[in-house]
């Protein structure tokens, strides 16, 4: 029996259909869109937080839609445990929410980047990458201006003692350089997880990676690893 997955639909999302598609048509999961005005999940065990440009992204990446009427449910759902992944614009919004630390810069380049990238797995043992555990590094796209995440050289001791950066930014073979980071984000992180291990924000996209006829797959991984996990 599939979980049901709820996608949150913002003014602005435009990965949103993205996430629906690999979800229901290429892994058959069951799956709900969530309109953010609303605050009803409709019974999801997962909740996602698409890409795009919510509220066009106008003051601050995120900032607008953290007040969504829906995101006092999601924060209410991840407290207790629910399973939430933010995808690029859905990062900044659960950074902007308070559910993952750290704050989200412009891009060092101050360029848009978009463009295939190779993530390291940190951490294969977490809800989200447990079906990468003997994968050490994938291609996924990425496609934003304000990608450079940051935190306080406290946190950031935290996350790494913790184990919660779950991506980082490589070259092919997995070495973590400076010539591999596409945004200047600190120590190259593309992905970190709360210490609770529920809730995931990532700013390369997966469901851009997952559907066979784009010829690359790498981030169905990601979907089906978290189905697998609520299954078990």
């Amino acid at each position: 029996m599939s979980n049901k997955f709820g996608v949150v639909v913002f003014p602005g999302s435009n990965c949103d259909h993205d996430a629906y598609h690999v979800l229901k048509n290429i892994n058959g999961f069951s799956v709900n869109f969530l309109w953010h005005k609303q605050t009803d999940l409709k019974n999801s065990d997962v909740v996602i937080l698409p890409g795009g440009f919510s509220y066009g992204d106008y003051l601050r990446t995120g900032s607008i839609a953290r007040f969504s009427p829906i995101m006092n449910s999601v924060i209410e759902f991840a407290e207790k445990g629910g399973i939430v992944l933010g995808i690029c614009n859905g990062f900044q919004i659960l950074l902007e929410a308070g559910l993952l630390p750290g704050v989200m810069l412009k891009n060092k380049s101050l360029q848009f980047v978009c463009k295939d990238v190779y993530l390291s797995i940190e951490n294969s043992n977490t809800v989200f990458t447990k079906l990468f555990e003997n994968q050490k590094v994938i291609k996924v796209p990425i496609a934003h201006g304000e990608g450079n995440y940051f935190t306080d050289e406290e946190t950031l001791t935290r996350l790494e003692k913790n184990n919660q950066i779950v991506f980082k930014y490589s070259n092919a073979d997995g070495s973590i350089t400076d010539e591999a980071n596409p945004n200047g984000s600190l120590s190259n992180i593309a992905g970190i997880i709360n210490d609770k291990g529920n809730v995931l924000g990532m700013m390369p996209h997966p469901e851009r990676c997952s559907d066979p006829v784009l010829g690359k797959t790498d981030g169905n991984f990601l979907f089906q690893s978290i189905n697998k996990f609520i299954l078990n």
